[in-house]
């Protein structure tokens, strides 16, 4: 199952933290799955940290679509970096036989269910993020990490 590389702790997050999760339902999806990690947001050649972006005028699959774009707080246009990254992604996905994910939501790149609203005003809106949508398009199912258990009813299927 690939998994969101600051789900595992890992500090690559735009402000160079982690998410890292220890609950139950995570250790039960571990001990059934085996994780591939990955941060598309450096796997597409960003640092740790980086300016905060978002989606601007849409979501992510406008940004696959060339719709709309990722931009930073700063106004720097880093659309071609999350595409690589969800490209990558995906490759990963192919190479491993995977058919689930485990993203982390609200991310410009892994948000499966809310994204930012493009305006740096820390307001949420219903979306996916750039990654979430090239996996979705190519029939791999994507959950939040808010939806372990869903997660874990996949794997049992």
């Amino acid at each position: 199952m690939l998994i969101s590389a600051c789900l595992l702790g890992q500090n690559v997050r735009y402000d160079g933290n982690n998410l890292g999760l220890d609950s139950l339902s995570f250790q039960r999806l571990s001990e059934l799955v085996e994780f591939v990690a990955i941060c598309p947001e450096v796997s597409g050649g960003l640092s740790t940290p980086r300016t905060p972006a978002e989606i601007v005028q849409g979501a992510g699959i406008d940004v696959i679509e060339q719709r709309a774009q990722v931009i930073t707080q700063t106004g720097a246009n880093v659309t071609d970096a999350f595409v690589v990254g969800a490209q990558n992604a995906l490759a990963l996905c192919k190479q491993n036989n995977i058919r689930a994910a485990v993203l982390t939501d609200a991310s410009p790149s892994c948000g499966s269910s809310k994204i930012y609203n493009g305006e740096f005003a820390g307001e949420k809106i219903a979306g996916h993020g750039v990654t979430t949508a090239l996996l979705r398009e190519n029939g791999i199912t994507v959950f939040s990490q808010f939806e372990l258990e869903n997660a874990i009813e996949f794997v049992n299927r």
